[in-house]
């Protein structure tokens, strides 16, 4: 299947090729994350997301906000230091065959088009799947703090979307941290802290949702060049 590249709409197509030295890359970014499924979320365990009684029906789907910073990283002698992306979308009621439903990709008003065109290439390596609607955007990631009991982030000063955590009460006042879990198409991570959400929402267009006491995390992922071999080089589109 045709894979079109994450920039799309910025007339950005193709596949990485070899690992030359304007194309070795590495990322290490950490993202408050939140999603529609009970805490935690199955999908990490399951092909399907957590059933949702709605109109007296059962409908499977993981609806979700995902806002990263970068905290170091680059592509070639680009620099990725402190960019940062936010991703919103729905991963369907079937991802088994590794087709998801839809994604928004926004990036930071303050990325360089160099940047988006680094970070388009190696989020095809992190997030390894297909999508029937995938779009890209700019925004105003005008928050983004974590402490080690809580996480806020918003996108246009909440007026697009939001995402606020609370620490989950361990049995210390330390965080609770679910290791050996694999984040999408990366080879490490520092654990899945976990922090429930007290809102996660998406205010804008037809694809509106909000969730109050749903999943949510912190995760710091790390990936580079060097994991990917290049015959598997590829973007993340549909």
């Amino acid at each position: 299947m045709q894979r079109l590249a994450l920039l799309g709409m910025l007339a950005l197509t193709g596949v990485i090729t070899g690992h030359s030295p304007a194309d070795r890359w590495a990322i290490n970014a950490t993202a408050i994350e939140a999603c529609s499924c009970p805490h935690f979320c199955i999908c990490y365990f399951n092909a399907h997301p957590a059933a949702h009684h709605e109109h007296g029906q059962a409908e499977h789907y993981c609806k979700f906000n995902n806002a990263y910073k970068v905290n170091h990283g680059h592509y070639g002698d680009v620099s990725l230091d402190n960019a940062k992306f936010w991703i919103t979308g729905d991963l369907g009621g079937d991802f088994s065959q590794g087709q998801m439903n839809w994604a928004l990709v926004t990036f930071d008003k303050d990325t360089t088009n160099d940047q988006r065109k680094a970070l388009g290439e190696i989020l095809g390596y992190v997030f390894p799947v297909k999508w029937k609607s995938f779009q890209t955007a700019e925004g105003n990631i005008d928050t983004w703090t974590f402490d080690k009991d809580t996480a806020h982030a918003t996108l246009n000063g909440g007026t697009t979307a939001e995402i606020k955590l609370k620490r989950f009460q361990g049995m210390s006042d330390e965080p609770a941290v679910l290791k050996n879990v694999r984040y999408w198409g990366t080879p490490r991570n520092d654990g899945f802290v976990m922090m429930p959400n007290e809102i996660e929402t998406y205010r804008v267009g037809d694809q509106k949702f909000e969730f109050k006491g749903t999943n949510g995390f912190m995760l710091t992922f790390d990936m580079n060049s060097n994991d990917v071999p290049a015959k598997d080089a590829g973007s993340m589109g549909q």
